[in-house]
């Protein structure tokens, strides 16, 4: 689109800071007392913190149902078609028993629905948290700890027993963690985990899902690694043991992977045509449980199965407290990679709809869900990208859907979960990795993060390498200590440039990145592209005079040395003047004379000598002024010093979002070294509360005043061409020795 030239013309006066503030009548605004208003107790707070900690009792009470109601069951009942796969395979993922996974498809759901802020996301078992609880339970309950003497076989009954307590401890401990960050209103803590870190993160976690699927499709019997590179390991251990793979086993899996990325294609295909999508884990599903129970695939080709599923649910467990300790650790990873997922998730969708989504609440929302999910003997869940697709795409409107899903998962768990007994571990493992693809597909976000931003490629690339290598707890926390000091390093190395006028404007830009700026004669005008802050303060005044083309640090140590060599010759002088006035005047008192008129006579002259040698000194030490320390006369030019090629310097301060007592400090540090090399230096742009900070900060004396702040860079400018520094200095300006 074509801009029009359209000039536009505005008369104002100049403006520095105290003309502005008078015109526009500032005032220090009046702060609010937050704590106040959380000691008042009123019926309308109560129900406001009712509605917010409880929102279903805000929204349920004006739901549409004609409008939403079918939309909503429809979305329930494809979520809870992927649910029910979803969840017997990533439980497999957590190293439990696929019970486990139907009951944190349950539990969590429906309590999501009461407190969460979220219309769209789908919680429930993901692949990444279920892989993180994996590397718990496996780590700390290893298959080597529950070998049977007689047979050194190992005991599942008792290995299962002991990973379903901690992976449920886990949960409440993910859940106290994010409730009570929730309460303390920390939701903030997600913004330092970037999106880079976040997709590169999860892009590892993929591929950890992957290879600990390795065992189920080639059907192996792998030692428990943990720790770092036990990524590597366990590679390497399937590698060194493909020879021994079941080849039913392996077959069952690629039919039933071929057959999920068949029906995937179909519902792209089809996309448009389908009221909903096909439900291809599902039928896979049923298809291989009905052939496992015909063909008997466990005992005629070796092919390993769920095994039993018991009907009903589980009753409530209380926590281990003795595994606190263990946990804790791991769980606040995951309680913050957990969050990270949701809230992402959970902004995306709310983007898209039109509508708010509380990050504290959501923290308290999914807290809790695993707090009460753990009570229940749940691993800890969050939000699923599939199925809050699903859930979006085939009309639901709110969690409506998800309690639909949840009461569907119930029926499961109470009548027909015993019918998936036979299903084989290879065909949910399938599931598992074709269900990866859209983790798996963020590898091409090297390509374009190489054209977009390196430097957030170079996140990406910490994170996954880390993620991989150290494994996924230390690879968060070594992934985010970087992100931070590259925050940090960014920070210090802020773009510094000189501005010049653009032609017939009032705009300045940098004069290396716009060929048509110009720099105003006599005035340079410099700007940082970050605050200044204690970090960088000492790199600011350092640029500053790098790019101002003057050497000031030399230039006022020359100064100094000629001062000091002109005050030394002056004492000299005095000194010397002084010797001769004592000896004249004991010449003069040696010649005694007894008669009253020649003592009258002799007094008349010595007091003539005595005002004589005073006023020979008063010419000296004026004649010694003259050369080089009188006040009128102290410049750079007499002194013989080359001058610098401008009168005045503008410091742009509009990046500047805070001052701290190092940045105070460094501001004086700059007008008193360039006023000795006799520089005026003016500020322009400052935010009202960063002048607010200049003031609290005592910035403002009677040197620098608020005359020296205007409102823009073009006012500075035009100050600085209307009154150009006097070749004569003021005596308050001279370097004091």
């Amino acid at each position: 689109m074509e801009l029009r030239r359209r000039d536009y013309h505005v008369e104002r006066p100049l403006l520095n800071q105290e003309q502005l503030e008078e015109l526009g009548r500032w005032g220090a605004a009046t702060g609010t007392h937050q704590w106040r208003t959380w000691l008042q107790c009123s019926r309308a707070r109560a129900r406001a913190l009712l509605f917010q900690h409880l929102p279903v009792l805000a929204w349920l009470p004006r739901y549409p149902v004609r409008e939403w109601l079918l939309g909503d069951l429809l979305s329930g009942l494809s979520v809870a078609i992927m649910q029910l796969p979803q969840g017997l395979a990533y439980a497999l993922l957590a190293g439990l028993p696929p019970v486990f996974g139907l009951y944190s498809s349950f539990y969590p759901v429906f309590i999501y629905f009461l407190f969460g802020t979220s219309r769209h996301i789908s919680v429930g078992t993901f692949a990444v948290m279920s892989v993180m609880v994996g590397s718990v339970t496996e780590s700390l309950a290893p298959d080597e700890a529950f070998l049977q003497a007689s047979n050194s076989t190992v005991d599942e009954a008792a290995r299962d027993a002991t990973r379903v307590q901690l992976a449920s401890t886990l949960s409440v401990l993910v859940g106290l963690f994010q409730v009570g960050l929730g309460l303390v209103h920390f939701g903030f803590v997600v913004t330092y985990l970037s999106e880079p870190l976040v997709r590169g993160y999860t892009t590892a976690a993929s591929v950890q899902v992957f290879v600990s699927q390795l065992k189920y499709v080639f059907g192996l019997h792998l030692s428990s690694t943990s720790g770092p590179l036990s990524l590597i390991y366990t590679v390497v251990e399937v590698c060194r043991k493909l020879p021994q793979s079941v080849i039913g086993t392996v077959v069952t899996a690629v039919v039933a992977g071929v057959a999920l990325v068949l029906v995937k294609l179909l519902n792209d295909k089809l996309q448009r045509h389908l009221p909903l999508p096909l439900p291809g884990e599902l039928f896979t599903l049923i298809g291989a449980t009905g052939i496992s129970y015909g063909v008997d695939l466990k005992h005629r080709f070796g092919v390993d199965v769920v095994g039993h599923i018991p009907a009903g649910l589980a009753p409530p467990v209380a926590p281990s407290p003795q595994l606190f300790a263990e946990l804790v650790g791991k769980a606040f990873t995951i309680a913050v990679v957990g969050f990270a997922i949701a809230i992402s998730l959970g902004k995306i969708f709310a983007l898209r709809h039109g509508y708010r989504v509380d990050s504290n609440q959501e923290l308290v929302a999914l807290g809790l869900s695993n707090l009460i999910g753990g009570i229940f003997q749940c691993f800890p869940v969050s939000c699923s990208m599939s199925r809050s697709l699903v859930q979006e795409s085939t009309g639901g409107n709110t969690q409506v859907a998800g309690a639909v899903s949840s009461l569907f998962i119930l029926i499961i768990i109470v009548k027909l979960g015993e019918l998936f007994q036979d299903l084989p571990k290879a065909v949910l493992a399938a599931t598992i990795i074709v269900n990866l693809k859209g983790m798996l597909k963020q590898f091409a976000d090297i390509c374009s993060l190489w054209k977009a931003n390196r430097v957030d490629l170079l996140i990406w690339l910490v994170t996954f390498v880390s993620t991989i290598l150290l494994n996924l707890d230390l690879g968060l926390a070594v992934a985010v200590v970087f992100s931070l000091l590259l925050l940090v390093v960014r920070t210090q190395l802020p773009h510094y440039s000189v501005l010049g006028q653009v032609p017939d404007t009032d705009i300045y830009r940098d004069v290396a990145e716009f060929s048509e700026a110009r720099e105003v004669p006599g005035v340079k005008v410099f700007r940082s592209s970050a605050t200044m802050c204690f970090a960088n303060a000492e790199l600011y005044s350092d640029a500053l005079k790098q790019r101002c083309g003057v050497d000031v640090d030399h230039l006022i140590s020359q100064k100094k040395k000629l001062l000091r060599k002109q005050e030394l010759k002056l004492k000299r002088m005095q000194k010397k003047l002084q010797k001769q006035t004592a000896a004249s005047m004991c010449t003069s008192a040696s010649n005694v004379n007894t008669s009253d008129r020649d003592i009258e006579s002799n007094n008349v002259e010595d007091s003539k000598a005595k005002a004589s040698a005073e006023h020979k000194i008063e010419d000296t030490a004026a004649h010694g002024q003259e050369d080089g320390k009188g006040p009128n006369l102290l410049t750079l030019k007499a002194l013989g010093l080359s001058q610098p090629g401008f009168h005045s310097l503008v410091l742009d301060l509009g990046a500047l979002s805070y001052v701290d007592t190092v940045c105070l400090k460094s501001l004086k540090n700059i007008f008193r070294d360039f006023r000795e090399i006799e520089v005026e230096v003016y500020m322009a742009a400052c935010h009202t509360p960063v002048v607010a900070q200049l003031e609290a900060g005592q910035f403002f004396d009677a040197s620098i005043t608020k005359r020296h702040l205007f409102a823009s860079v073009h006012d500075a400018v035009i100050f600085a061409l209307q009154h150009p520094r006097s070749s004569q200095v003021s005596p308050v300006l001279v370097t004091k020795l």
